[in-house]
């Protein structure tokens, strides 16, 4: 990544070819990752071997599709990002194909020049008053 706000494009598209050593790339070696489940892992190993598994089996044929809502810069080298992310499952998923929206905030940082994702959460949206999972319009 060149710039923070290439970080959805470029998450889009390490998961959308199922690249897990693309997918690792864009994180700092001692990046933190909170999935939309709540589960935090620390370490880009970690990062990659929670999304592994995954993108062998139930989002095999997944595809994300990313829109940047926001950059912050808050130092020289650093950034806040927020994304929209549309999960859209295929028939490999238990649940059939379906879709989820999350909202994405990242920390993006610069070391050596090279910007990477330093922390990560990615949040579902759901009704307050059900628990549903809800999709943005």
């Amino acid at each position: 990544m060149s710039k923070p706000e290439d970080a959805p494009e470029a998450f889009q598209t390490a998961w959308n070819a199922h690249d897990m050593a693309a997918f690792g790339a864009m994180f700092h070696e001692d990046a933190a990752f909170v999935n939309r489940f709540g589960h935090y892992v620390r370490g880009v190993d970690e990062i990659v071997a929670l999304h592994r598994p995954i993108h062998e089996t139930i989002y095999r044929d997944s595809t994300l599709d990313n829109e940047l809502i926001e950059v912050i810069a808050i130092a020289d080298g650093a950034a806040i990002l927020h994304f929209w992310s549309r999960l859209s499952t295929g028939p490999a998923h238990p649940a059939g194909p379906h879709q989820v929206d999350t909202l994405i905030q990242a920390v993006i940082t610069r070391r050596n020049g090279t910007w990477r994702i330093q922390a990560l959460e990615n949040v579902t949206l759901t009704n307050p008053r059900t628990g549903e999972a809800v999709l943005r319009r």
